[in-house]
C-alpha cells in the first residue's frame, strides 16, 4: 500500500522469496555478488534463467533430476535413473539437439499431480514412486516421493488415495517442464 501511495521506486533487499515475490514488480535475483536473472515474479517464475534461480523462486522448490534427452518409439523423452518421461511433441523440436546429452529435468510440484484428479487439458507422463511422507496443508497436499535414488515433492489434490508407504503412478505435467544445461551456468534450455 505504502508503495502504490508514494508512486516512488523502491529498492527491498530480502532473503525471502515469498516477501520479493508478492511485493516486488520486478526482482533481482543475485547469488554470490552476480546477478542471476532481472525480471518481474511471474517471468522468474515461469521462465527461470537458471537452476539457482528455479530452485530459489517457488515453494515448495523445484525438483530437479539428472537425465538424459533420448529418442524412443519415434518420442524424444526424458530418460533419468528413475523414471522416463515423454516430451510432448509440441516441444520436442527445441530440444532435438541435446537428443544424447545430459541435463537437468526440473518439474514443480504443483506440476505433478495424482492421476486420480489430473487436469483434462494436459500432457502427461505416468512416475512410479514410493510415497515416503504426506503433509495434509488443508487446500493440497504434499508428497513426498522416491524413484530410485531421486527424492521429490509432488502438491496434489487433497482428495488423494496416497498415502506414507504407497507405491504409487503420480502424473508429470510435460507442458510445464524445464531442461537445464547439467553444466557450466546450468541455464534454461530454451
Amino acid at each position: 500500500k505504502l508503495h502504490q501511495q508514494l508512486a516512488t521506486t523502491f529498492v527491498y533487499v530480502t532473503h525471502d522469496q515469498v516477501e520479493a515475490m508478492t511485493m516486488a514488480t520486478r526482482i533481482a535475483v543475485i547469488r554470490r555478488g552476480l546477478m542471476q536473472q532481472v525480471d518481474t515474479p511471474q517471468t522468474l517464475y515461469d521462465k527461470p534463467s537458471n537452476v539457482f534461480v528455479a530452485g530459489f523462486i517457488g515453494s515448495p522448490a523445484m525438483n530437479f533430476f539428472d537425465a538424459k534427452v533420448e529418442r524412443s518409439n519415434g518420442n524424444l523423452i526424458i530418460d533419468s535413473e528413475a523414471f522416463n518421461a515423454v516430451i510432448p511433441k509440441t516441444k520436442a523440436s527445441k530440444y532435438e539437439e541435446y537428443v544424447g546429452k545430459r541435463v537437468i529435468f526440473g518439474i514443480r510440484p504443483e506440476d505433478i499431480h495424482d492421476p486420480s484428479f489430473t487436469p483434462a487439458d494436459i500432457q502427461t507422463s505416468l512416475v512410479e514412486a514410493r510415497v515416503d511422507v504426506t503433509e495434509l496443508m488443508g487446500s493440497e497436499i504434499y508428497l513426498h516421493l522416491k524413484a530410485k535414488g531421486d527424492t521429490f515433492v509432488g502438491r496434489v489434490d487433497p482428495r488423494t488415495y496416497m498415502r506414507a508407504g504407497n507405491d504409487v503412478q503420480v502424473a508429470f505435467n510435460m507442458d510445464n517442464i524445464h531442461l537445464f544445461e547439467s553444466e557450466g551456468d546450468q541455464a534454461t534450455i530454451m
